[in-house]
């Protein structure tokens, strides 16, 4: 009990009638580490953002339970609150001064100032900051990473792994630190980078500062970490010895559903070896999802999963081959190259994509139904027109038109007054709905379609997906669907490649074991790839 630093007692947190945290219960100790794993939407950003005292949790209701730091009940209204208690957060995206120096950088905002008796009558809007007293700080910091860090490069002249320890210098910089939350540290860095973080966190843990890591790579947890909290869905599945347990039975933890509707094993003769595109060296600067070394062969009439954790780069692969991002690399299409960062040219040679980011890049909201799913058809390949003044003009084919969304809308079961409703107006399920009434209707020979059933309940999924399913049997289009859900991909892919660190782990059958899938997502070697 003298050791406990936090305590969490049945907390729990909902935004509006989303339950993501339930009944969750913990302690950490001074000097611990303590890795916490889970899928994307297991709720880890949630408990890391009220332990953190992030402005949202109190914006949205607060949350219900306890928290317990350093003995004293606790409910930080800020991050400043939970910064001043003595807990530090690393964020998965930098948040540095690109043109300051790492020592500038480590001590913003607690500046060492000269003394001056001008100091006394004027106060601090006429201190001087004391530089020499600032680098004996920031290098006192990162004597206890345990690196060679000059603390007079700028930020933007830092290779990204000095990046990250800048941001950690920065934390353990503060006086009274106590709890390091780490998310998602080694993401950015090579494999050498991230064994030097591990053995900087295991020092740090020696000098009594206990820290609660987020990893997606199960094989550093199992390295570094004391114990290992497991949530899924939102639930704490298990908290574990990492002494006693191994990667296998997180895995299981982690994503270890029953499959209630399995598909049935296909058979591979049915499906051709033809490669229809072939993808060499692809990379994507996408941020957040960017794509670094992807080689890939898509079979013609397959379809195609893309997985993998968030931030791996899989949601980068298809807006970098239609354009939306700049990428390199090469695209073999039919047997012919083609250009890449000119969106125009894969949409006129047959490729059409159906964007994760349907507000901002799948729909115009001000616009009715009828015309968003027309839209493409009409410019990319010249239908819904019809002749007028003796062939010299086309005029738009509105009746046509409104037959094909009917024929929609009643397919894809979209809730609607009718065609002329504004897409705005619908729900996001039925947005989504349109999206993919767009692909039908233009009937690529190679669609992507990036996470098509995020956000819509379970019915209007199994629309969705058996409504691919038929797109593929029927005209024999090549899908390649990018999915964070794993039992979404092996209800209805012939192949998946999980996308793990911006490349291709391995690629896997629908039939093999969740584990296999486990272990290509958090980075353990030793996988098949087919």
């Amino acid at each position: 009990m003298q050791n406990e630093l936090l305590k969490m007692s049945g907390v729990s947190k909902s935004f509006g009638e989303n339950t993501v945290l339930k009944d969750i219960n913990f302690t950490i100790n001074k000097g611990e580490i303590v890795g916490l794993v889970g899928e994307n939407g297991a709720g880890k950003s949630t408990l890391m953002k009220i332990i953190f005292g992030m402005s949202v949790i109190q914006e949205t209701g607060g949350y219900n339970g306890e928290m317990i730091f350093q003995g004293k009940k606790v409910n930080f209204k800020s991050s400043f609150d939970a910064l001043n208690a003595g807990i530090g957060m690393v964020h998965q995206e930098f948040s540095l001064i690109p043109g300051f120096k790492a020592s500038e950088n480590i001590v913003l905002n607690r500046e060492s100032l000269e003394k001056s008796y001008l100091k006394e009558i004027f106060g601090d809007r006429i201190s001087k900051i004391n530089n020499e007293k600032n680098e004996e700080r920031a290098k006192t910091a990162i004597s206890h990473l345990g690196i060679d860090l000059d603390v007079n490069t700028k930020v933007e002249e830092m290779p990204v792994a000095h990046m990250q320890f800048t941001e950690i210098a920065r934390e353990i910089e503060r006086e009274n630190v106590k709890l390091l939350v780490l998310d998602e540290p080694t993401a950015v860095l090579t494999e050498k980078e991230a064994e030097i973080l591990l053995k900087t966190m295991k020092r740090l843990a020696s000098e009594g500062i206990a820290i609660i890591f987020i990893t997606h790579r199960l094989n550093e947890i199992m390295d570094v970490s004391d114990r290992i909290i497991v949530l899924r869905d939102g639930i704490m599945m298990s908290e574990l010895e990492t002494s006693k347990t191994n990667v296998d039975e997180i895995t299981k933890l982690m994503i270890g559903r029953e499959i209630k509707e399995k598909s049935s094993k296909k058979i591979e003769s049915e499906k051709s070896l033809e490669t229809i595109l072939e993808i060499k060296n692809l990379w994507v600067d996408m941020p957040g999802e960017k794509a670094r070394n992807i080689n890939l062969k898509i079979r013609k009439g397959e379809i195609l999963g893309l997985g993998g954790m968030a931030g791996q780069g899989k949601v980068g692969i298809a807006n970098g081959i239609m354009g939306l991002y700049p990428a390199g690399g090469e695209l073999i299409y039919k047997g012919e190259q083609l250009k890449l960062n000119t969106p125009k040219i894969p949409l006129e040679k047959g490729l059409y994509f159906v964007s994760e980011d349907r507000k901002e890049v799948g729909l115009i909201l001000d616009e009715n139904i009828d015309m968003n799913i027309a839209y493409p058809s009409i410019y990319i390949k010249d239908k819904f027109l019809k002749k007028k003044y003796f062939g010299l003009l086309n005029s738009i084919d509105e009746k046509e038109i409104e037959n094909n969304t009917k024929s929609y809308i009643k397919q894809l079961e979209i809730k609607c007054m009718n065609g002329k409703q504004k897409v705005g107006e619908l729900s996001g399920g039925n947005q989504q709905k349109v999206c993919l009434a767009k692909a039908f209707t233009i009937n690529p020979e190679v669609l992507f379609i990036s996470e098509p059933t995020r956000g819509i309940d379970i019915g209007a999924k199994k629309i969705v997906l058996e409504t691919l399913k038929e797109h593929n049997k029927n005209s024999g289009m090549t899908i390649i669907l990018t999915s964070s859900e794993i039992e979404e991909l092996r209800s209805v892919c012939d192949r998946i490649a999980i996308v793990t660190e911006g490349k291709i782990a391995g690629i896997l059958s629908p039939e093999d074991d969740l584990i296999e899938y486990g272990k290509l997502m958090t980075g353990v070697k030793g996988v098949k790839n087919e």
